[in-house]
């Protein structure tokens, strides 16, 4: 692969966007290879959780510019083929079976912040930036508007989606888009025991479909809602998981994941 790296750690796969030389900016060969990279790992049982990272001074500066200028050239359909794109990566790590994690320890700028924001967590050096700053070059943060909304209220997503402003990991994190804030040094460590512990002492087959009710559930009706969460309850008594853990309870037996 040209734009990504890729890192198997037993059960914890490191997913390293890994073009420096542009602060990993996106084009439409990079989002190829990320989805295919997520959708791999998706299918891969051996696979617990999926860390995001960046090589360089950079987690993400968002799209390629230079790239997007081109495509100005374009018809609405090739326009609209392409943001697809990229939509559907961002859908993938919304409804992936795993844990994705983001460790950002450079900006993560515009579409750079919208990955991070898709993830179910993100760890953050102090240093790194945080901003949806398309409109300040006359763009719009569409794909990841859907995310935002969902992660914080909308107060928050007007400040920072209308003003572009840049926004420091501390604030980040009041903001709701930060899990935790972790000093450059210690972030790898911490990150990683983060993901080990998620994968030694939680359900592979309960996290996938508490991830996947998150998804749908809150778009759906209060009566729909409670019934989709009370089939959700009933579907998981009879998945394996679910027996082993419970089985294991009574025994008062570790359970090993």
């Amino acid at each position: 692969m040209q734009y990504i790296l890729t890192n198997k750690k037993g059960s914890i796969l490191e997913i390293i966007l890994n073009r420096p030389d542009k602060r990993n900016a996106l084009n439409s060969e990079f989002v190829t290879e990320l989805r295919n990279a997520f959708s791999e790992a998706n299918d891969d049982d051996s696979i617990r959780i999926i860390i995001l990272k960046g090589n360089g001074k950079a987690f993400s500066a968002g799209a390629d510019l230079e790239y997007l200028q081109k495509l100005q050239n374009n018809s609405y359909e090739e326009n609209l083929a392409d943001s697809s794109h990229l939509m559907e990566l961002f859908k993938s790590m919304y409804f992936h079976k795993k844990i994705i994690i983001a460790q950002v320890e450079g900006h993560a700028l515009a579409g750079g912040c919208g990955l991070a924001t898709v993830c179910d967590f993100v760890f953050s050096v102090p240093e790194a930036f945080f901003g949806y700053t398309e409109v300040k070059i006359g763009f719009i943060p569409a794909i990841v508007m859907f995310f935002l909304l969902r992660k914080t209220n909308e107060n928050k997503a007007r400040e920072l989606m209308l003003t572009g402003k840049l926004i420091d990991a501390n604030y980040a994190q009041t903001s709701g888009l930060v899990y935790k804030v972790v000093a450059p040094e210690a972030i790898e460590n911490e990150v990683f025991e983060f993901a080990q512990k998620l994968a030694t002492e939680t359900s592979a087959e309960a996290v996938a479909l508490t991830r996947k009710m998150i998804a749908e559930i809150q778009s759906m009706e209060t009566s729909e809602a409670l019934l989709y969460a009370a089939s959700q309850n009933a579907t998981a008594r009879a998945t394996t998981d679910c027996k082993k853990g419970i089985a294991a309870f009574l025994s008062k037996e570790d359970i090993k994941w």
